[in-house]
């Protein structure tokens, strides 16, 4: 009996082929052996076992776990040795790889020699076998994984090579238990999943999050040090912008050289990772900026107009003007809020839409060279840097306004603001604005990207009609008009116009009539006489208050849309206007004093 034992507990160590044909002999005298002692048991024992005991069955299996269990520890030791032996190499194999490709083997030599003698006294002989190794070797593993900090070459093999391992030897249980009682479930209930896919998901994911989050610290590192310099590139765009592009870059290629198989399944989290990141240098390239509204001038309250001379009042702003200017040309020299440094963000933005353009068609071409990843391409897998490439579209445009309406109303205030139609009106005309704006506009030309450009000059030309309306309609008690200064003022408009449409080199005349349309709406009111508007004020208000406006007049509110239909709008002609029908009005209806 023990010599019997002692060969059948290691039989991986007694029989081989050459002497495979002795084993079915020993294993029935072991068997033979163990009913007999069975037997021996008292009557009173096996009277109160709940159900009568499969010998031959439970003996076998005692066989194959404990032979097996010994066959592992023995290919470990080998797998150390190997490993020992090749540390010398370049890239020797890890343990638990050498280790698992072993285990592979010894399943189905398992299979092939032992399992078929075996089955004949236990029907699950193979399927127990392999889930001996999937438990010995899931053992080893799992300290593995537990000592993993990174993803490394020698861990993605490792897991790389457990699941292979795994799926051969739950296909062998699963092959083992068709004919089973309950389909091979307790034998599969022995062999919980060693979750290697997830496990490199995981460090992928790990991976990916100190990659992003390196990116973010590298990104803040550029902009701090970004001057937009518009001579430090050809494409006159940020030098942090074509770096955080390239860092970009490289991130995915390290991505895709990454020894996985689920570069598919993982790549959305990369994506929405560098979509965000790209999204914060985008945000910090644009912030500091403003809008439109922070460059608008407050209106001033309304006033009446003082009827009679205005030349002091140009010769009381004409002073400071000349300060004015040399401050704003100083501070643009190096502001990195500048004109010049405007146009370079903008450029910027554009440049790194047209780069995310690029970098989606790379992303798909590694992808094809992925097998795995056709289905996914085809089952519309989305790689799109959205969030970046909206915000590039929103920071574009916000830099547009922005800059065009700092130019006419900061940058330009001294001919415009403080100086258009101030006191006389023949005498404060366009040209100095016009000789100001024409630097700019070419600058925009040598500067801005031809696909930006004309939307800064669309800007620059709604903001200076912004402009041109706010000095008639709210431009303070220093301007005041008569119906003559009419003509003055329309042909002051044409040159504006003119000047953006550059004899025909310039924006397209259907985009810049759109554009005019509010000015050259209102314009009429300045050569109507003051009666005639009073007129339409009163009727305006009876209309829109109704019985309220019996009494008094209520003062309509101010919306900032100018129009020849709108109370607001006539009531701001009238205030400009030099003359005693439209100051007698405004003292009798609203008391508006003649000074703020």
């Amino acid at each position: 009996m023990g010599w019997t034992e002692k060969r059948l507990l290691a039989y991986h160590d007694t029989f081989n082929p050459s002497n495979i044909e002795s084993m079915q002999s020993i294993v029935s005298l072991g068997v033979s052996a163990a009913k007999i002692l069975m037997e021996d048991i008292s009557q009173e024992y096996r009277r109160k076992r709940r159900e009568e005991t499969d010998v031959a069955r439970s003996r076998i299996d005692t066989y194959i776990r404990s032979s097996l269990r010994t066959a592992f520890a023995q290919k470990m030791e080998q797998a150390d040795s190997s490993r020992r032996s090749s540390k010398n190499q370049s890239t020797p194999t890890p343990v638990l790889a050498i280790l698992a490709k072993d285990i592979g083997d010894l399943a189905s030599k398992e299979k092939a020699l032992f399992s078929p003698i075996l089955k004949k006294w236990h029907p699950l002989a193979a399927g127990v076998a392999v889930a001996t190794l999937h438990s010995c070797y899931g053992n080893e593993l799992k300290q593995f994984i537990s000592g993993v900090t990174g993803l490394t070459p020698d861990t993605v093999q490792v897991l790389k090579a457990a699941d292979k391992l795994e799926k051969a030897l739950v296909h062998i249980a699963v092959e083992d238990s068709v004919d089973s009682d309950d389909g091979g479930k307790s034998l599969i209930r022995e062999m919980p999943p060693y979750e290697a896919e997830s496990a490199i998901a995981n460090l992928v994911k790990t991976w990916i999050k100190t990659r992003v989050d390196r990116l973010k610290e590298s990104f803040d590192r550029n902009l701090q040090q970004e001057v937009w310099n518009p001579r430090a590139n050809r494409e006159s765009c940020a030098p942090s912008a074509i770096e955080v592009l390239r860092i970009i870059d490289e991130t995915l290629d390290a991505f895709f050289q990454l020894p996985i198989a689920v570069h598919p399944a993982l790549l959305p989290d990369l994506m929405i990772g560098l979509d965000r990141s790209l999204q914060h240098y985008i945000s910090k390239a644009k912030s500091g900026c403003g809008t439109r509204n922070t460059f608008i001038p407050a209106l001033p309250a309304l006033t009446r107009c003082e009827v009679g001379s205005k030349l002091w009042k140009k010769k009381e702003k004409s002073q400071p003007l000349q300060k004015r200017r040399s401050q704003v040309r100083s501070m643009n020299r190096d502001d990195s809020l500048g004109f010049p440094q405007l146009c370079v963000r903008m450029n910027t933005l554009h440049h790194i839409r047209t780069e995310v353009d690029n970098l989606e068609k790379k992303i798909k071409t590694c992808l094809r060279n992925v097998e795995s990843a056709q289905a996914d391409i085809s089952n519309g897998l989305e790689i799109k840097f959205e969030i970046s490439l909206a915000a590039c579209q929103e920071g574009i445009q916000q830099l547009c306004e922005a800059t065009a309406y700092k130019v006419i109303f900061h940058d330009l205030s001294h001919v415009l603001w403080d100086g258009l139609y101030v006191g006389e009106t023949a005498s404060s005309r366009m040209d100095p604005l016009l000789k100001e704006l024409d630097p700019i506009l070419k600058m925009i030309s040598t500067t801005v990207h031809d696909r930006v450009r004309n939307r800064v000059i669309t800007a620059l030309m709604k903001a200076s009609f912004d402009g041109f309306l706010l000095v008639l309609l709210a431009g303070g008690p220093s301007r005041s008009f008569s119906c003559q200064d009419s003509q003055i003022i329309e042909d002051d408009f044409r040159s504006l116009k003119a000047l953006y449409l550059a004899d025909g080199d310039g924006l397209p005349e259907e985009l810049v009539e759109k554009a005019s349309a509010q000015v050259t709406n209102v314009l009429p009111l300045f050569r109507t006489d003051s009666e005639s508007l009073v007129q339409q004020f009163k009727h305006m208000i009876a209309e829109a208050y109704g019985s309220a406006a019996k009494s008094r007049y209520p003062l309509p509110p101010t919306s900032g849309h100018w129009s020849p239909t709108e109370a607001n709008t006539i009531l701001r002609v009238l205030c400009y206007r030099n003359d005693e029908a439209a100051a007698r009005f405004l003292k009798k209806t609203y008391n508006l004093p003649k000074k703020l």
